[in-house]
């Protein structure tokens, strides 16, 4: 199938390699694992997703009915304030309901103590190279912070969850955190039935111990006789995407900038927002570029790269791990095309699974 860029592809027999550690870890670590819909949200892969994870845990009333319809099991519901309709429609589909803090588990419990229900704890420490994504950044309003206010509310809680990971490959950092979690709440710890240890944790990267990292786990789940769960969603989905497109001019100011029909902007938001560089699919070489957005943004750039062959209009070109937290939020900036969303399945067939036109421009604003 010849597609028109620009377009994201997710490939499943890669993201199956990510779905097989997951497997993996499951089965010898005895940890749960619901996706991160904050990260992920395409349900056009979420048949082969349910077959290796528990469920989904969510951000919004919107993301959980996500879960709940799109990807079945298990729906937990987290978000940093709910209001009452939240509240009405998050206990008609979910399992369980975390609450970020006490305040508004007080509020609703009312509402919702016939399901599990949890309570967010920050632990103060963390693992973070941005502070913007800092869960334990000064002034954090996520989660609980006191102990003793975490011990008054375990009338009322049966789980808890700490989140407190930002893309920590480093195994020791997160043994580490894990011991002082387990010392500073052990109180809470051996009044509860389930513990969410969140998302973060690229556990899927090559060369990362899987093994140890599950025996941590069972230790830590054994000690305090207590479900585990993860919230993978980053390692669920790295590098099983490509954002495709098409050099529309290439111009010099010094360097050669190629422009492709693509945004960084509007179609890799994180990137820009993080000011990290875009991977780029190509052999290096002593071609130097500055790919660049075709938006009206001055520093709409994905990056500069030395690649093999020289660049034209008309040139194809691919960044890998466009899916976590890309996909989530593309967006019509400039009224840029949005890409097409297609699937490369395990029978190596790809299949066109959305289009978006002018209509769906229009109707986004209006």
């Amino acid at each position: 199938m010849i597609l028109q860029t620009p377009y994201y592809l997710i490939d499943e027999r890669a993201l199956l390699g990510n779905l097989k550690k997951i497997e993996y870890l499951r089965k010898n670590s005895g940890a749960k694992t619901v996706l991160a819909l904050k990260c992920f949200s395409t349900p056009a892969v979420f048949s082969l997703m349910s077959k290796y994870m528990d469920g989904t845990t969510s951000s919004s009333l919107y993301e959980a009915k996500l879960g709940a319809e799109m990807f079945g099991k298990e729906t937990h519901a987290f978000s940093v304030a709910y209001s009452k309709e939240d509240i009405d429609g998050l206990k008609k589909i979910s399992d369980k309901i975390i609450f970020n803090s006490a305040s508004q588990l007080k509020r609703f419990y009312k509402d919702v103590k016939n399901l599990k229900v949890g309570l967010r704890i920050n632990p103060s420490v963390s693992y973070s190279h941005f502070d913007l994504a800092d869960p334990s950044r000064k002034y954090s309003r996520l989660g609980v912070f006191d102990v003793k206010e975490a011990m008054s509310a375990l009338n009322k809680i049966d789980g808890v969850m700490f989140h407190y990971n930002c893309e920590n490959e480093d195994f020791a950092a997160f043994s580490k955190m894990l011991d002082f979690i387990s010392k500073k709440y052990e109180k809470v710890l051996q009044k509860i039935n389930w513990v969410s240890l969140g998302g973060g944790i690229s556990f899927t990267k090559d060369g990362y111990p899987l093994a140890r990292f599950c025996a941590k786990l069972k230790e830590f789940s054994q000690k305090f006789n207590v479900q585990v769960y993860l919230e993978p969603g980053e390692a669920a989905v790295t590098k099983c995407c490509e954002l495709a497109t098409t050099v529309l001019d290439v111009v010099k100011n010094e360097k050669n900038i190629a422009i492709v029909d693509a945004s960084t902007e509007a179609h890799t938001l994180d990137l820009l927002i993080y000011r990290e560089r875009a991977k780029l699919n190509e052999k290096k070489g002593s071609n130097e570029y500055i790919i660049a957005g075709r938006s009206c943004l001055a520093g709409d750039v994905f990056g500069t790269y030395k690649i093999a062959r020289k660049l034209k209009v008309g040139s194809k070109i691919r960044f890998s791990d466009a899916a976590g937290y890309t996909m989530v939020k593309k967006n019509w900036f400039n009224g840029v095309k949005m890409p097409s969303i297609a699937v490369k399945r395990l029978n190596g067939k790809i299949e066109l699974v959305r289009q978006f036109d002018y209509k769906d421009f229009v109707k986004s604003l209006s």
